[in-house]
């Protein structure tokens, strides 16, 4: 017997304490708003060079355009399929613009770490591709791309994926569970149209213990990667790979997980107030979006 989520409760959390860029993505999710509210309130963190900062992402408040930001803008336009918008061929060309030359992206930009960030975004190089970061924006371009064509087809995807499997193939294993995590993430989504990829994703999955559990490196002590982190989503190869067991004990404990004020919360250290707030808001929508995927009805 599981325990009921209180959509309610989490309606009411996400009015008093979510942005109103997940507060929108909210409202779609459960069927009270069209996509395009959270079109308009995505647009509003875009810069005048197709990519996205002003903290959307929550732990990295400088304005200026950033990977991190892009990746959150795609996470964006998942939720408002079967909905298209410029604004996703615009990331692709910032991204285009910003890739390495192997076309990978570094997992920041020069000049970022202002009050208000994460240090260790400060501390990336800029100079060098980070399988880290280029890899979960693809993944979540991939996903857009499977409803919005001008995604599917733009060269920046296909270069920057290129850069992810070779740099997926080289490695013996991951350097992260970061890492690890979204570089599953996106043969996941690969493998269900490209058959070469399989293979890989069970190389890669191998490092995931049975538990489905991995703690996060240089995290807080109870910070960890979970089953529905590395697997989300139902019917995929992925997912295949995990017992069935584990995912539902990870199912009940996402469900349990619903605070007493109706959102959900996280593990790890936050880089300030505001963002606490922000990523509740966020990660409550994730929680409502993953436990419908998977057959639980909130």
């Amino acid at each position: 017997m599981h325990r009921m989520v209180d959509l309610t409760a989490a309606s009411t959390f996400m009015a008093t304490h979510a942005r109103v860029l997940d507060r929108r993505r909210f409202a779609t999710l459960v069927g009270e708003e069209p996509p395009d509210g959270v079109l308009k309130a995505l647009a509003a963190y875009a810069n005048a060079d197709g990519g996205y900062g002003w903290g959307l992402e929550p732990d990295l408040r400088d304005p200026e355009s950033q990977p991190a930001g892009a990746l959150h803008a795609f996470k964006a336009l998942v939720d408002v399929a079967p909905a298209t918008s410029p604004q996703a061929t615009a990331v692709c060309d910032w991204l285009d613009a910003v890739s390495r030359p192997d076309g990978g992206l570094p997992f920041a930009l020069a000049g970022v770490g202002g009050p208000g960030s994460a240090r260790w975004w400060a501390q990336a190089d800029p100079t060098a591709s980070s399988l880290h970061i280029t890899s979960a924006v693809c993944a979540e371009a991939h996903a857009v791309a499977a409803h919005d064509p001008a995604v599917a087809r733009h060269p920046w995807l296909e270069r920057a994926t290129a850069y992810c499997l070779r740099a997926i193939a080289d490695r013996e294993r991951p350097g992260s569970t970061y890492e690890l995590l979204f570089s599953l993430g996106l043969l996941d989504v690969l493998a269900a149209t490209r058959p070469g990829v399989r293979p890989e994703l069970e190389r890669l999955a191998a490092f995931v213990p049975a538990s489905g559990e991995l703690p996060v490196e240089g995290g807080l002590e109870d910070e960890r990667k979970r089953p529905l982190d590395f697997s989300p989503h139902p019917g995929r190869p992925l997912r295949e790979l995990m017992a069935a067991d584990v995912v539902e004990r990870d199912l009940a404990r996402l469900e349990a997980e619903q605070a007493d004020d109706g959102g959900w919360t996280f593990d790890w250290q936050p880089a300030s107030a505001a963002a606490a707030l922000e990523w509740r808001g966020a990660l409550t929508v994730r929680a409502i979006r993953v436990l419908r995927a998977n057959d639980r009805h909130p």
